[in-house]
């Protein structure tokens, strides 16, 4: 009898819990929704069971839908403009209350460690004014939600995370690229801000790309068990199908993007691959080609002999080819002997100028740095380089001109003599090399290089040519 009555018990508490209406764990209190969009919210109950959600904004909005054969079901819900605080009622098989819920803009923030790099920073590795920063972060505003680590074989359908608003003890913890780009975007465009960081140290960019998009790389081997913790970063597809995919249909603004390092010993494969990725994401999220900013990654000495400015040649090759994406440079921000540069805020603001003047609306504020244009090789044996995005010029303010070499068909570089003129012309010579053919700018793993446009945006590194081997002088 008591073992019967143990298996009751069992089936009881089974029975309830699948009787519950269900929902994905960004779907809570304090989430943020995007604004003046058909948004989807999603989750499971009982099969057939009919499905209502019903919001308090307006005029009241309400949709109803039926739980499929396999209890999944799907609901959609027109969104006003920003504003907020709502709530959101959902009723299946039981009552769900959501409070607190903002509209505005949802931005998702992914990478490796330098997008999960807290405001705080890490240990001895520090986010320049991070105290100040904390201290003044209450902002309701706000909201941050940050999604545990998980990587999986499969595509899975929820993260381990919540939303919660902006204060010190929230910001703290929270990725300082996302928080600074989320709060220049508050500050601008007085608009509820939702940051969705979903982030994994030493990640590379196969772990981020789903089966069907590596698919076209036959070089990339999909992984058939899980690998050791320590590594799972490390492994395709992995942290798509456990931290991006439980997102995908969550309407977004769109996306910025900061990770690139732990590429570096495959530029070539990245060039094709970074592209690909950005192209798997729009095609799965169904909301077309939506913003996708991200940082070219600084400079810092890396100790293998790979020279990583080749990966920043890939990343800005991404931006020039790949329909609405944008690049923060930071060539200017590097510290040769920490990989986690501590201007994070300098970042943060630079991927938001791109949505600020892109996706917002806001004129007259510079986006880009200066990016490589064309050279000419002049008569008196110097070379003529010019630049988009220098519409009003360049500039070192009034540092001398660093980071160029130049070369001639002996592919043997010399470090360049240089001038700035008026019209945005940069000037680049040396006595070593009568007949100048190539130059290059930052082209360094760990380089001191400082040409800004006057809005004072740095310069991508370029070069002009296309070698695989070269030599450098004494």
């Amino acid at each position: 009898m008591r073992k019967k009555n143990v298996l009751l018990f069992i089936f009881c508490l089974i029975s309830i819990n699948y009787s519950q209406t269900h929902l994905p764990s960004f779907f809570s209190d304090n989430m943020v929704l995007q604004q003046n969009e058909n948004v989807s919210i999603w989750g499971s109950d009982n099969p057939n069971v009919n499905i209502t959600v019903s919001t308090n904004w307006g005029w009241g909005v309400q949709s109803t839908t039926k739980s499929d054969e396999n209890g999944k079901w799907k609901i959609k819900i027109m969104t006003p403009s920003a504003g907020g605080p709502y709530t959101i009622m959902i009723n299946g098989s039981n009552e769900i209350k959501l409070n607190n819920i903002m509209i505005g803009e949802v931005w998702l923030c992914s990478g490796q460690s330098n997008m999960e790099m807290p405001v705080r920073g890490f240990p001895n590795s520090p986010v320049n004014g991070s105290n100040e920063v904390i201290l003044n972060s209450k902002n309701s505003n706000i909201r941050l939600f940050h999604t545990n680590r998980a990587a999986s074989l499969t595509p899975m359908e929820d993260v381990n995370g919540k939303w919660t608003e902006a204060e010190p003890k929230t910001v703290a913890y929270f990725s300082a690229v996302a928080y600074f780009f989320g709060k220049k975007l508050n500050d601008v465009i007085d608009v509820p801000i939702g940051l969705i960081v979903s982030s994994w140290g030493g990640a590379n960019a196969e772990t981020w790309t789903d089966a069907q998009t590596l698919s076209q790389f036959n070089e990339i081997e999909l992984p058939t068990e899980l690998p050791k913790y320590n590594s799972r970063q490390q492994s395709p597809t992995l942290l798509y199908n456990g931290m991006i995919n439980p997102f995908v249909g969550f309407n977004i603004k769109g996306v910025i993007w900061y990770q690139g390092e732990s590429n570096r010993h495959r530029p070539e494969q990245y060039k094709k691959l970074f592209p690909e990725m950005i192209k798997g994401w729009r095609k799965n999220w169904g909301q077309g080609d939506f913003p996708f900013y991200f940082v070219q990654i600084a400079p810092y000495y890396y100790k293998t002999g790979v020279n990583s400015t080749f990966i920043r040649e890939s990343q800005l090759y991404a931006m020039q080819t790949v329909v609405y994406t944008g690049m923060a440079v930071a060539t200017d921000i590097g510290e040769c002997d920490q990989i986690h540069p501590a201007e994070k805020e300098k970042i943060g603001n630079r991927l938001a100028y791109w949505a600020l003047a892109k996706d917002y609306g806001i004129e007259g504020v510079a986006f880009s740095g200066p990016v490589y244009k064309s050279m000419e090789v002049t008569e008196d044996n110097k070379i003529t380089l010019t630049f988009d995005y220098a519409e009003r010029g360049l500039t070192t303010f009034k540092q001398e001109l660093k980071g160029f070499q130049i070369a001639g068909e002996d592919k043997v570089f010399y470090k360049a003599l240089t001038k700035i003129k008026r019209n945005g012309i940069v000037f680049v010579w040396s006595d070593k090399v009568p007949n100048p053919v190539a130059v290059r700018y930052a082209f360094d793993n760990c380089v001191d290089a400082n040409l800004f446009n006057v809005a004072g945006l740095p310069a991508s590194s370029f070069r002009t040519d296309n070698w695989d081997k070269v030599k450098k002088s004494e």
